[in-house]
């Protein structure tokens, strides 16, 4: 594909094969071998759950929500931990009053010849990989964020997607909201004018990915499931139970903020701006209040430039303080404003030179504001025309239902392989930039991540 493709490049092609892609990176047609899986409104689209922790079950609620709207059903679980599957096979026959059948290996569910699509919610590092496993086995995917935790894996799983004919939705739920819809219609429409900065500061306050009393982890027995095939590829160590459950606070496995949630910044970063991959990438940060059995941090700041746009990132995360959640698009004619943290459709616009105080109470100086006609609020029909919440649920019908819709027509999803290589690699960038202390960039020819300027 393409080594320069951009956000607006990847939206404004529909035409080229997957040959032409080599070259031109633009989005294959449909062939007519895609067309022979066009499933029509009558025809069942049947999922299975691979990795059934805790966002599966966010997984399942999604599909129970279109169950009967969307004509989807579930005829398998997958999850190398006995307890988990077995779990998971009761939770489907509870919300499904189905039977599925129960796999220990990803492998053998993707024989099943019924199964026409995976949903994945195993651990970061393992995403890439398996990602690239169903696909190959002529399966539809939706996977969850991030993608990929390097370089060569984000490559793998990219060119694994692009080279078969599935249709793959990245778990990036919040590009099918219709409230960040309308915030990126609002910047297409050049309402902002230049934007010259953009600002996410989301918090919270606990040992965030860590349970002392995490009850799965003194129900686990090594014997109950595959260690090795847990690691899938990572150097060997002995049997852990806590970085087998929580894998995000653990280094070799995740960057923790950046991998988690500083993923779902940047991506809706490029899906407002028409832009994909930041030039190059700053991060500080440290454990500071919560030093337990963590080695990524609590507390994290990483400021991006994207040097064809003109504008400068900002991202920050703090688990020891959660006041004051805000994302903040800044534009020489306009203000974006969303008071809350990931997702939050709690929008704001406001026009600049209005002489507005400095530091004023952002959501009660907005209220009076808009009384004024000095701001108006960001909203639509879905919203029921008024003030979104700052706190949305991740099981987000909208995204899965823009999947099974692209699973019957074979057109791309809003949540493409693109998207998820780009938010994978500019978490990938913060990661190793705070890790190395160092600047990083963003090498577009080659597409590595280098510590020096690209010339």
């Amino acid at each position: 594909m393409s080594k320069n493709i951009t956000r607006r490049d990847f939206i404004g092609t529909t035409t080229a094969g997957l040959a032409g892609m080599a070259t031109t990176g633009k989005i294959p047609s449909i062939s007519a071998a895609s067309y022979q899986r066009i499933k029509g409104a009558n025809d069942r689209i049947n999922i299975g759950f691979l990795g059934c922790g805790e966002r599966s079950r966010g997984h399942m609620n999604m599909v129970k929500m279109s169950e009967k709207e969307k004509n989807i059903g579930v005829v398998a679980v997958c999850d190398i931990w006995k307890l988990n599957k077995e779990k998971a096979a009761a939770n489907c026959k509870k919300l499904f009053e189905s039977d599925v059948k129960q796999f220990k290996y990803s492998e053998d569910m993707l024989q099943m010849r019924e199964l026409d699509a995976v949903m994945i919610a195993t651990g970061d590092f393992q995403h890439a990989k398996i990602l690239a496993e169903v696909v190959k086995a002529g399966k539809d995917c939706y996977c969850e964020k991030p993608m990929a935790e390097n370089v060569t894996e984000a490559k793998l799983a990219r060119e694994a997607v692009l080279s078969s004919k599935q249709i793959v939705q990245m778990g990036s739920q919040w590009l099918s909201d219709p409230i960040q819809i309308k915030v990126r219609d609002i910047i297409r429409s050049g309402r902002l004018g230049q934007i010259t900065k953009i600002e996410q500061v989301w918090n919270d306050n606990n040992h965030r990915w860590h349970d002392p009393k995490d009850p799965d982890i003194a129900a686990i027995r090594e014997e109950d499931t595959d260690w090795n095939r847990w690691l899938l590829g990572k150097s060997y160590v002995p049997f852990n139970p806590w970085k087998y459950f929580e894998f995000r606070i653990f280094r070799d496995y995740s960057g923790g903020i950046t991998s988690q949630w500083m993923s779902h910044g940047a991506g809706l970063v490029h899906f407002y701006t028409d832009t994909a991959i930041p030039d190059s990438i700053v991060a500080n940060g440290g454990i500071y209040g919560w030093p337990d059995l963590r080695e990524n941090p609590d507390t994290f700041q990483a400021l991006a430039t994207y040097d064809d746009a003109k504008f400068l990132y900002s991202y920050t995360s703090n688990y020891a303080n959660k006041f004051g959640d805000y994302t903040c698009i800044r534009g020489k004619e306009g203000t974006l404003f969303a008071h809350g943290g990931e997702g939050s459709a709690r929008w704001f616009f406001i026009p600049e030179h209005q002489n507005l105080p400095g530091g004023f109470d952002f959501f009660e100086g907005m209220n009076e504001a808009v009384k004024k006609g000095k701001a108006e609020i960001v909203t639509t029909p879905e919203y029921d025309m008024k003030l979104g919440s700052v706190n949305l649920s991740d099981d987000s019908k909208y995204h899965l239902d823009n999947w099974v819709d692209c699973m019957r027509s074979r057109i791309t999803p809003n949540g493409s392989v693109h998207t998820g290589f780009w938010h994978s690699i500019a978490s990938i960038m913060a990661t190793q930039a705070y890790r190395k202390g160092k600047k990083l960039y963003w090498d577009r020819v080659n597409e590595e991540i280098v510590d020096h300027p690209i010339r």
